[in-house]
């Protein structure tokens, strides 16, 4: 399974089994929906989404058959995962841990290869070479090329 971390369970909500997430995942809409499959823990195990709800700053989950806060109460610190091969994302719609081992090319030169994408509350953060860091937005990403596995990145200046 290819598992791809999207939050963290904070704390439980309720005596009826809720439980407190804290993502910053773009794709919620197509994640925390009723029968998805999620995996918690360093074990990952297996839990199934009955109910999604959005509260203040969290994302309110009730699992499948977990309907009291004993039985989900252990769970608070765990980070959350999904299987990537479960999410269905829309056409030419993609995530950035996918630009991983790209080239990066500004004004036709060759800058480094991403080996890293940080998660920020603000937006995701594309790492090139463990030192340049690029907003992973519309203002600068240009062009994505995944037949040459090259990301087109504006000219901004001081970037560099």
């Amino acid at each position: 399974m290819n598992y791809l971390y999207v939050g963290k369970l904070v704390n439980t909500h309720g005596i009826k089994g809720e439980v407190r997430l804290i993502s910053n995942f773009k794709h919620k809409d197509k994640i925390f929906i009723p029968n998805f499959k999620i995996y918690v823990g360093k074990q990952k195990k297996e839990y199934v989404i009955e109910s999604y709800r959005k509260h203040k700053n969290f994302d309110m989950l009730i699992f499948k058959g977990f309907y009291d806060i004993n039985l989900v109460e252990h769970l608070k610190g765990s980070f959350v995962y999904i299987n990537k091969d479960d999410l269905k994302l829309d056409k030419n719609t993609y995530l950035a841990v996918d630009l991983i081992g790209f080239n990066v090319i500004i004004n036709g030169k060759l800058i480094g290869v991403i080996n890293d994408v940080l998660d920020t509350p603000a937006n995701e953060v594309l790492v090139v070479n463990d030192k340049v860091m690029i907003p992973y937005v519309k203002a600068f990403i240009k062009e994505i090329d995944f037949e040459k596995k090259e990301v087109i990145v504006n000219y901004v200046r001081g970037l560099l």
